[in-house]
């Protein structure tokens, strides 16, 4: 389901910044565009909004004022040039609080914690099937959408990340621990400094490796211990 958006700043280098970086990503759709908090909150009652980009210090209101005002608030991500709102922010259940000048690898980052928020099943008469679960990430000169439920593996490789899934690698610029993040813990498991796994793709193990699909990968004496608890297996002798 695509997400309408739509985008507060008083600045119109920041609107087509954030415009551009929506652009790249098929689920996201802007309806509007406004430079005051005032305009905005019109807006908001006459149409239908799933996700706002609020700058924060604007002429008149401020977008922590706005969000305050409104009494059913859609899923807010905060953008400003100042470090100092970042708590109060964050208290308003924002979803994430965007520095600019905003890198796309970043508003990536909190547009995954938006969908992964909206995901979450409502109770449990409506669950959600791990096939729709999904990330973006930005590898290969495009942005690709994975299903979580695909992911074989995922490999550091310094600065960058390799994932593997059922048809496809991706070699992207991420920090493991950044992808770590946006990764359902009851499907994957970190078994090394340099490895993620899937799961539901694990054809076998031992003390010191698992096996995905033919390729074994090592599990670091670290981790050894929650990836055993994880896997519900007690090797013999303990």
């Amino acid at each position: 389901m695509i997400s309408k958006c739509l985008i507060i700043d008083d600045e119109p280098l920041a609107i087509k910044v954030i415009q551009k970086h929506i652009d790249n990503i098929d689920l996201l759709e802007v309806v509007g565009t406004c430079n005051r908090a005032a305009d905005a909150f019109t807006m908001l009652k006459t149409m239908e909004v799933d996700l706002i980009f609020l700058d924060i210090k604007m002429p008149g209101i401020s977008g922590i004022d706005l969000v305050k005002t409104l009494q059913h608030p859609p899923a807010v991500i905060f953008t400003t040039a100042y470090r100092d709102y970042a708590i109060e922010g964050y208290e308003l259940n924002a979803i994430d609080y965007l520095l600019k000048p905003i890198p796309f690898d970043r508003f990536l980052k909190a547009v995954n914690k938006y969908i992964n928020q909206r995901s979450v099943p409502v109770s449990s008469s409506t669950p959600l099937e791990n096939d729709e679960k999904h990330i973006f990430v930005k590898g290969n000169k495009k942005v690709h959408k994975v299903l979580l439920n695909d992911i074989h593996y995922i490999e550091s490789l310094k600065d960058y990340v390799k994932i593997v899934t059922n048809n496809k690698e991706i070699v992207a610029k991420y920090a493991l621990n950044t992808l770590e993040e946006n990764l359902n813990t009851t499907d994957f498991i970190r078994i090394h400094r340099s490895f993620i796994i899937g799961i539901k793709h694990i054809s076998g193990f031992s003390a010191n490796s698992i096996e995905i699909h033919n390729k074994e990968l090592p599990i670091g004496r670290m981790y050894s211990k929650q990836v055993f608890e994880k896997l519900n297996y007690k090797l013999l002798g303990e």
